[in-house]
């Protein structure tokens, strides 16, 4: 290994190892709990690595919340790991945290509270629109909370072809542009986001919207507001543990309905996504979680549900179904070589679950 550091990989764990890194600044959305508070959190997010995709998984949890620190922990502990998740960091730390992992590492880093979250989102959106027969450059997109999760989300939908997006917050509708200037701003939608000038408010962002995209807060759409839209209208309401709308009121007023809660249909959860993505990186020693691998994982979550068996109340594989990990494995395995970003070339899935004949 001294001769050759890529022998590690052969001779040492490094291979099928994932740092799991929080400050617990963000848990679970219930905010700043700190280092020892996130522990049962990234010990339960450990646990889904080893029991759904056979990842060695550690939880780290940082008496810090300096990116500095963080950034320079996390690059101490590098080499002993095939990849980091960064988890539970807020926003906005956690972006510079991320890029700057990213920048001076050789292993894949990602922080699933943005990308995870994004992936399954445009996966569930995808079949939505299957059923309601739209098409994802046609119809008009309103994400409402622009921090961690929204903000990869928007990146992610205009990745996959959304043209008509309005991005709200707090002060209204800060993120805006015509196709071309959302295009242009993708990697960096900085560049078209407008704190200081909002362009709206989000009544006037829902107003024949066909989609809607909650990552805020609870209880804060009305019928009226949900009237606002086109017909055969699609609304996931992400905010736990109250949704953006109650269930029971969006039931009446919606085509399609999802949430992340497990006690009604849609639940749109991560964990149908970073299992799989870390196990197909992990499989070719990925140097990093590119855009075309996201957006692999995202086509191959979707596609795990049957066209055959798709309706309202059923655009997303349950986090039960075996066959996701294996089939995001390798979804996401093969956009690594295409995209040149694997360094281990032949073909496996390393200790993923056996995908069914």
């Amino acid at each position: 290994i001294a001769r050759d550091k890529s022998k590690v990989y052969a001779f040492t764990s490094k291979g099928n190892s994932v740092a799991v890194v929080t400050d617990g600044s963000a848990v679970l959305g219930l905010g700043n709990l700190g280092p020892e508070a996130a522990l049962p959190v990234m010990e339960g997010k450990v646990m889904l690595f080893q029991e759904l995709a056979g990842i060695d998984a550690w939880p780290i949890c940082l008496n810090t919340q300096d990116p500095d620190d963080i950034v320079r922990i996390v690059q101490g502990i590098a080499p002993g790991f095939g990849a980091i998740n960064l988890e539970d960091i807020s926003a906005p730390r956690c972006f510079e945290i991320e890029r700057r992992l990213k920048a001076s590492l050789d292993i894949p880093v990602m922080h699933d509270d943005q990308h995870g979250t994004a992936v399954v989102i445009l996966a569930a959106l995808t079949n939505a629109l299957t059923v309601t027969g739209k098409r994802i450059e046609d119809v008009r997109v309103v994400v409402n909370g622009l921090g961690a999760a929204g903000t990869a989300c928007c990146r992610m939908l205009l990745a996959a072809g959304v043209s008509h997006l309005l991005g709200c917050d707090k002060e209204g509708i800060i993120l805006s542009g015509t196709p071309e200037q959302l295009r242009a701003c993708r990697t960096d939608l900085a560049a078209c986001i407008t704190r200081e000038t909002p362009a709206g408010t989000l009544r006037d962002a829902l107003k024949d919207a066909d989609v809607f995209i909650g990552l805020s807060v609870g209880n804060i759409l009305t019928a009226g507001d949900l009237e606002l839209m086109v017909p055969d209208r699609i609304v996931f309401a992400m905010a736990n543990p109250d949704p953006e709308v109650s269930p029971e009121l969006a039931a009446s007023h919606c085509r399609i309905f999802a949430t992340g809660r497990s006690d009604y249909p849609n639940q749109i959860n991560n964990a149908l996504a970073f299992p799989g993505m870390f196990r197909g990186a992990l499989d070719v020693q990925a140097s990093q979680i590119n855009e075309a691998m996201k957006l692999a994982a995202a086509k191959a979550i979707a596609h795990a549900v049957p066209r055959s068996t798709l309706s309202e109340e059923y655009i997303i594989p349950s986090l039960f179904d075996k066959t996701v990990v294996a089939h995001v494995a390798q979804a996401v395995a093969a956009a690594a070589r295409e995209s040149g970003v694997a360094r281990r070339r032949v073909q496996g899935q390393g200790n993923a679950p056996s995908s069914p004949e």
